[in-house]
């Protein structure tokens, strides 16, 4: 029951924006159809759209937190990096493409102007309900982000969770805007074209973030290293252990949020007895996992340095030797 309880709380951010978003849309698309306005509609295929994603978001995370077996041997939290890039592609095709068509149709052929008001009791309500999710989420975001900035916490970021949500409800909140704007105008100067151009602008909006959120997804979905602080700790037990004489690289990368696989190639001392030598490799695994839990799999690996690819440690302490051309040998 706490497992359950701590998984809701660490979902607050998701459970709170698809509440919102479900809301949102169905309000949004009861007013399109009685004003017959292009950005109203526009903004209710974008509040369905991020329905979607939260919940195929939480599906990820479902699938993601599953043990690894024979056939995933590290796991399968890289599915979560998987749905969030489904999720950018959505935004794009499905969000974007919808308002910028809704958009040109009523350029092309304009609607009668109708009474306003819902859309403006709707999109009053829509501002509330996304301005507090998007509260939660930058709640929730600065809270992981210490003393970086916003944009560098976002590309350091292995959990597109907290980050998506962060950009659907800023898109969401503009998106509002333009919408707001568009009914306006368009009653205010007796043209409808401008609700239009409104919808449009809110399909920019959609497409810009879902580029940026594909941009996001694809580094982790392809692979991305760990934090330089943590290689450096990794790196900072290696040179405290009185039989290493040489740690050629430090690889890592993160097959999970949480999860972190980490391959080292070393050099150890020449004398040293195979049998010490297994009770040294793995007393620093066991070192390293006690001081950063995050290493799930370590592989270290002796090899001599002039024989190694070697590294440029984090600090910039070692200088990087290149392995020897033995094509000759």
């Amino acid at each position: 029951m706490s497992d359950k309880v701590s998984h809701i709380r660490e979902n607050i951010v998701l459970y709170g924006a698809l509440l919102a978003n479900v809301g949102i849309a169905i309000a949004k698309f009861v007013a399109a159809a009685l004003t017959g306005s292009s950005s109203m509609l526009s903004e209710g295929v974008h509040s369905l759209v991020d329905s979607g994603n939260q919940i195929l978001l939480l599906y990820g995370q479902a699938k993601a937190a599953r043990p690894s077996d024979a056939a995933h041997p590290f796991g399968y939290g890289r599915e979560l990096y998987f749905w969030a890039f489904v999720v950018a592609i959505l935004i794009f095709a499905v969000g974007a493409g919808v308002s910028i068509y809704e958009g040109w149709i009523h350029i092309a052929r304009p609607e009668p102007l109708r009474d306003p008001t819902a859309n403006y009791i709707v999109l009053g309500i829509a501002v509330a309900l996304e301005g507090t999710s998007w509260a939660i989420a930058v709640r929730a975001f600065n809270g992981k982000r210490g003393s970086s900035s916003w944009w560098q916490s976002i590309r350091r970021s292995k959990d597109p969770a907290g980050f998506i949500v962060l950009f659907e409800d800023s898109a969401a909140l503009v998106g509002l805007v333009f919408a707001g704007l568009g009914v306006w105008s368009s009653h205010r100067l007796g043209d409808a074209r401008i609700d239009g151009i409104a919808s449009i602008a809110i399909g920019l909006v959609l497409a810009t973030v879902a580029v940026l959120l594909a941009r996001e997804a694809k580094g982790l979905l392809i692979g991305e290293s760990a934090e330089p602080d943590l290689v450096e700790r990794v790196w900072h037990i290696l040179d405290a252990q009185p039989g290493v004489t040489a740690v050629n690289h430090v690889r890592t990368i993160h097959t999970a949020p949480d999860a972190v696989f980490v391959a080292i190639s070393a050099e150890f001392e020449d004398a040293l007895p195979m049998g010490q030598a297994e009770m040294l490799i793995e007393g620093i695994e066991a070192q390293m996992k006690a001081a950063m839990p995050e290493l799930t799999s370590i592989y270290i690996r002796p090899e001599k340095k002039e024989h190694a690819v070697c590294q440029l440690r984090p600090s910039g302490r070692n200088a990087a030797v290149p392995a020897p051309d033995l094509s000759s040998a």
